[in-house]
């Protein structure tokens, strides 16, 4: 790998055999270096290769502003999280979350806090996004000296939610949006019902499942399933309460259903308001 860009003597932007461009990360490693020089490899620790030309851009900005450990740090939790959600994720999660992280570690250097008005509903809806922002913390704790809110594990996760959303976009709204969604649909479905959802069963676990998914299509335009009117009709019958909550979930979202959604929606209705 040769040097075609030096950050400050710990990170720089080296092209591979293949003309790839790539930031690596090690320290020392850009040391008494020039720009053409090659990269001593037994100095590298971390490497990124952004496939999205845009992310990568962003990326490199990055770098110039805000400190390496901090770059280093957000890469251990990013490559952390992907190891136990097991998902691929948008690129942008890499310029996100880092900048992110960053200015949290800022402000709470300058004793400011940054509360999350969902923290409740992501603990609930995102438990393992959410375990991976807690982690994250002590993560931070541990290497720069600094302890975060539990807030902060709840903005950790939000960013974790949308690179797996929405491979289109890098809006944390989105995230904040869809589980606002999510939220409001539970609770139709409590009051139409007047009972307490178990949230500790599989078929709520189910649902919610469902239910992110369910929007992820809403955003990105998707179909879910092949339209089967004949099933649905049946389905409605059997189950006229589900099928009418449906109908109040329609209202909700000002968006027409199409057969495939109300019937999944009905059956998963139907399996989690059953005792």
């Amino acid at each position: 790998m040769n040097i075609t860009k030096i950050f400050n003597n710990n990170a720089v932007v080296a092209t591979d055999t293949s003309k790839n461009e790539i930031v690596v990360m090690g320290c020392g490693i850009a040391f008494k270096k020039s720009v053409g020089e090659k990269v001593d490899e037994k100095l590298v620790q971390k490497t990124f290769i952004l496939k999205q030309n845009e992310a990568s851009e962003k990326f490199k900005l990055l770098l110039e502003d805000i400190p390496i450990e901090h770059v280093s740090l957000s890469y251990d939790i990013i490559e952390y999280s992907k190891n136990i959600l097991n998902v691929e994720m948008n690129d942008h999660i890499y310029v996100t979350l880092t900048d992110h992280i960053s200015y949290a570690i800022k402000l709470a250097s300058e004793g400011l806090k940054r509360p999350n008005a969902l923290i409740w509903e992501i603990k609930k809806f995102y438990p393992k996004e959410f375990k991976i922002g807690i982690k994250s913390l002590e993560f931070i704790e541990g290497k720069i000296g600094i302890k975060l809110e539990e807030d902060e594990a709840a903005n950790i996760a939000l960013h974790l939610m949308n690179a797996q959303i929405s491979r289109t976009s890098n809006k944390v709204e989105d995230a904040i949006k869809i589980t606002k969604m999510v939220s409001e649909i539970l609770n139709i479905v409590t009051y139409t019902y007047n009972i307490e959802l178990d949230e500790n069963s599989l078929n709520y676990e189910r649902f919610v499942t469902h239910l992110r998914f369910f929007f992820k299509r809403i955003y990105n335009n998707e179909k879910s399933y092949l339209d089967d009117d004949n099933l649905l009709n049946q389905i409605k019958v059997k189950y006229p309460k589900a099928y009418n909550c449906v109908n109040k979930i329609e209202k909700y979202l000002e968006k027409n259903l199409d057969s495939s959604e109300r019937l999944y929606l009905t059956l998963h209705i139907q399996r989690v308001t059953s005792v």
